[in-house]
């Protein structure tokens, strides 16, 4: 990770071997997800190699990003693993958009609140 950036992206290989040149793809891919929420606090991401003789070589990258509030989580399947890679950050992408569209919404709209008893008046 460079120096100035204090994003911490976790990637690990399950039956795969992570080559520097994959963990960097998976970072700059990333750093997408950080321009929505200044408060996520970790991205994690597992690639995985499913070397079924009967479908052929199949990779499938979870993602998990640790944020305030629930956490998110997706999956992607692909032939690929570069294509599930960009594929699970777009996905992610979305919720992230999804999220901060809510959670705008509902900061927009107040809602009246009824209080059960009345409100005493002040002594002039």
């Amino acid at each position: 990770m460079n120096s100035q950036n204090t994003h911490e992206v976790i990637v690990s290989g399950i039956h795969l071997e992570l080559t520097p040149s994959l963990k960097t793809f998976v970072r700059e891919k990333a750093e997408r997800l950080f321009r929505h929420q200044e408060r996520i606090v970790r991205v994690r991401v597992e690639l995985e190699c499913d070397r079924n003789a009967a479908v052929g070589m199949q990779f499938k990258v979870k993602g998990h990003i640790e944020i305030q509030g629930p956490d998110l989580n997706a999956a992607v399947q692909a032939e690929e693993c570069h294509k599930a890679i960009s594929m699970l950050v777009d996905k992610l992408d979305r919720m992230l958009q999804r999220r901060h569209q809510l959670h705008r919404v509902k900061r927009n709209h107040p809602r009246a609140v009824e209080l059960a008893s009345e409100i005493p008046k002040a002594f002039a």
